[in-house]
C-alpha cells in the first residue's frame, strides 16, 4: 500500500494534464513531440530559439484545405499559437513540410506541440497562420529552402536576401525540391547590408550537400573582397572552409551519393567546421571583412586556377550573424535530415473532440464543468485521488476476503478429521499426515495454509509440539501459555484484515467535508468577481455557483461507494473474526481434552 499511492498520485497527475480543445472551429489536431532526451536526438548543449523541420505524409489531406492553410501549430499550454510557415504542401503527392519556431527549446526534455487542421468553412477569424518571415529570429540573415522550382531562390527572413538568378532545379533533394549544381551553373547573391561582414564578424552558415563525383578543391560556397576570401567546399570528399587563403586541416571524407550536414561556425578568433551535428575541424583564423556579392556552386572568376565548380545537390541554405551553440548546430541536423533522424520528432495520430465538446456531451452539466475555477478543480483533483485509492481499497480487500473465506473453508474440512493428535496437520512425515495428504493436493495445501485458521492452528501445534512431554502430558499453565500465543496471532490477523480500511474512512469523512470548501470557495470567488464588476444578474451568479457546487458533489461521489463498501467489507471482516474466535476456543477446549493431567 505504502508504494501504491505515490503511483496513483502520478497518474492522476497525468490524467489532468489532458489539454482542452484550443479552438472548436477545428476539427482534427495530432501531438507532436520534439525530443531532445536521451530517448530521442540526445542533445546537452543549449540550443535557444530554433526552427524544427515537420514532415507530414501520415496526414488526412483530404480534411485540411487545398493549400493547407487552415493548418495551426499550437503550443503545449493549448493556447498559444506558434509561428510556422509552409515550404511545400502537396495534398496529390501526400507530402508537406512544414517549418515551425519554437521559442527557448531546452535540451534534455521532450517538448509537445498541437498541429490542428481541418477549418475548411473560413467563416471565423484563424489565427496564427502561415508567417515565413516570423519565422526565423533576428540573427539569421538568409535562408533558402530552394523551393521556387526554376525561379530565383527567395530569402524566408525579413531581410530580403533573394539570389539574383535561378539555378538548376532539384526535384527531390533532402527536404523536397532544391538546388542541382554541375560545376558551372552558379547562384549568385548579392551584396546587403544585412549581408555585410565586418573584420572579426561572427557568423553561422549551413547546408546540406550532397556531391555526385568528388574533385581537388571543390568550391560549394565562396566570398571574396579585396584579396581576401571565405570559402566553403571539399577536396576530394574532405569537407574544408578556407579564409583569406587558410584552410581548416584535412579530416575524414564524406561518400558519394549521400547527403550531409556542413555547418560552419566564427566566434571571432576560431572557425568551427561541423559534420552531420557534430564537430569536424577547427582553423585558428577571424573573419575578413566582406561586403561583396557571395556566390554559391563555385569560385568567384577572378580567384584565378586551382578551384573547381561543385557538382552534386544542395538544400536549405542559411546564414546567421550569430555564432550558434553546438546544441543547435545538432538541433539543425537532426530536425532536417529526414528519416534517419526520426528520433527527434515524432507526428502522433489524429484525434478528434468529443461531440460538442463538454457542452455538447453532457448538456447543461458541460457548462459547468467550463465554470469551474482552478481551485475548484484542484479540490476535484485532490478528491480523484481519493477515489481511487477507495475503490482499490475495496476492490482488493473484496478478493482478499474471498480468498481467505475460501481457506478456512477448506481447513475446516480437514479440521474435522482431526481426533487424537491436533499436530497432525502440520506433519511433513506422509505417514503421520495421513488426513491432510489424503484429502488435499498440493493447490489446495497452498490455499489451507494462507487461511488465517490454518495460521492459528499452526501456531498452537508449534506450542503443543515445543511444550509436548514423552507421556502426552500438558500442565495448565503451557494450555495457559498456548491460549496466549493463540490470541496474539488472532491479533495480528485481525490487523491484517483492516489493513487499508482506514483509507475509506477517510473518504467517508474527508469527501464531503474537501468537497463542501471547494463550494464554499467557489462561492467567495464568484461573489468578489461581481463586487469587483458591480454587476448583479442571474446570468452572472448562476454559472459560478453551479460550478461551485460541483465540488460538493464530487466530495458525495466519494464518500457514498466508501460507505457502502466500507459496510460490506466490515460484515464480511466480523465473519473471519467470528471464524477465529470461535476456532480458538475450541482448539483450546480439545488441546485440554487429550493432553492435559487430568491428576493435577
Amino acid at each position: 500500500m505504502k508504494h501504491l499511492l505515490p503511483l496513483l498520485l502520478f497518474s492522476f497527475i497525468l490524467s489532468g494534464t489532458a489539454h482542452a480543445w484550443w479552438n472548436n472551429d477545428w476539427t482534427l489536431r495530432k501531438k507532436i513531440t520534439v525530443d531532445t532526451s536521451p530517448t530521442g536526438t540526445a542533445i546537452t548543449d543549449p540550443i535557444g530559439t530554433g526552427v524544427v523541420l515537420i514532415r507530414l505524409s501520415d496526414f488526412n489531406f483530404g480534411a485540411a484545405k487545398d493549400d493547407g492553410s487552415d493548418i495551426r501549430i499550437i503550443a503545449d499550454d493549448d493556447k498559444t499559437p506558434l509561428t510556422y510557415h509552409i515550404e511545400k504542401y502537396d495534398s496529390l503527392l501526400g507530402e508537406a513540410f512544414l517549418w515551425v519556431k519554437i521559442p527557448d527549446l531546452k535540451p534534455g526534455t521532450v517538448t509537445n506541440l498541437w498541429l490542428y487542421y481541418g477549418n475548411t468553412t473560413g467563416t471565423t477569424p484563424q489565427p496564427g497562420g502561415p508567417d515565413a518571415k516570423a519565422t526565423y529570429d533576428p540573427d539569421y540573415e538568409l535562408v533558402y529552402h530552394f523551393a521556387e522550382n526554376g525561379a530565383p531562390a527567395v530569402d524566408s527572413t525579413a531581410n530580403g536576401n533573394n539570389a539574383d538568378k535561378a539555378g538548376l532545379p532539384d526535384d527531390s533533394a533532402i527536404i523536397g525540391p532544391g538546388l542541382r549544381l554541375d560545376g558551372k551553373t552558379t547562384v549568385s547573391i548579392p551584396a546587403t547590408p544585412s549581408l555585410a561582414w565586418a573584420d572579426g564578424a561572427i557568423m553561422t552558415w549551413s547546408a546540406w550537400i550532397k556531391p555526385t563525383t568528388l574533385a581537388a578543391n571543390a568550391v560549394i560556397f565562396s566570398r571574396r573582397d579585396s584579396g581576401k576570401d571565405f570559402l566553403v567546399g571539399l577536396d576530394n570528399g574532405v569537407p574544408f572552409v578556407e579564409v583569406s587563403g587558410t584552410r581548416s586541416p584535412a579530416g575524414a571524407p564524406i561518400a558519394v551519393g549521400s547527403w550531409h550536414h556542413l555547418a560552419v561556425v566564427t566566434g571571432g578568433s576560431q572557425f568551427a567546421l561541423y559534420l552531420d551535428g557534430a564537430p569536424y575541424v577547427t582553423l585558428n583564423a577571424s573573419m575578413p571583412a566582406l561586403n561583396s556579392a557571395s556566390i554559391i556552386g563555385a569560385d568567384s572568376p577572378d580567384a584565378g586556377a586551382g578551384n573547381v565548380g561543385f557538382v552534386g545537390e544542395m538544400d536549405e541554405l542559411e546564414i546567421s550573424k550569430s555564432a550558434r551553440t553546438p546544441g543547435f548546430i545538432k538541433f539543425l541536423a537532426a530536425s532536417q535530415g529526414g528519416d534517419a533522424n526520426s528520433k527527434l520528432t515524432n507526428v502522433g495520430q489524429d484525434e478528434q473532440p468529443p461531440a460538442g465538446w463538454l457542452s455538447g456531451a453532457f448538456g447543461l452539466f458541460g457548462v459547468i464543468l467550463k465554470s469551474v475555477t482552478i481551485d475548484g478543480w484542484v479540490v476535484i483533483g485532490i478528491l480523484g485521488i481519493m477515489s481511487v485509492v477507495s475503490w482499490y481499497v475495496m476492490i482488493t480487500k473484496f478478493f482478499y476476503l474471498g480468498y481467505v473465506q475460501k481457506g478456512n473453508k477448506l481447513f475446516l474440512t480437514e479440521w474435522d478429521h482431526v481426533a487424537l493428535d491436533l499436530t497432525v496437520l502440520d506433519h511433513t512425515d506422509p505417514e503421520k499426515a495421513k488426513v491432510l495428504g489424503e484429502r488435499a493436493g498440493p493447490r489446495i495445501q497452498k490455499l489451507i495454509r494462507n487461511s488465517p485458521l490454518y495460521k492459528m492452528y499452526h501456531i498452537g501445534s508449534v506450542e503443543i509440539s515445543k511444550r509436548m512431554a514423552g507421556d502426552r502430558i500438558l500442565s495448565s499453565r503451557s494450555i495457559q501459555a498456548i491460549r496466549a500465543s493463540l490470541d496474539g496471532g488472532f491479533v495480528r490477523e485481525n490487523h491484517k484484515l483492516n489493513d487499508g480500511m482506514v483509507f475509506l474512512t477517510i473518504s467517508i469523512a474527508g469527501g464531503p467535508f474537501m468537497g463542501l470548501l471547494g463550494t464554499v470557495v467557489g462561492v467567495m470567488i464568484t461573489f468578489a468577481a461581481i463586487a469587483a464588476t458591480g454587476e448583479v444578474n442571474i446570468s452572472a451568479i448562476a454559472p459560478g455557483l453551479a460550478a461551485a457546487l460541483v465540488a460538493t458533489v464530487a466530495g458525495l461521489l466519494v464518500a457514498i461507494p466508501a460507505l457502502l463498501g466500507y459496510n460490506y467489507l466490515v460484515s464480511r471482516m466480523k465473519t473471519v473474526t467470528s471464524d477465529m474466535q470461535v476456532f480458538i476456543d475450541e482448539f483450546v477446549t480439545k488441546m485440554a481434552e487429550f493432553y492435559s493431567n487430568l491428576g493435577e
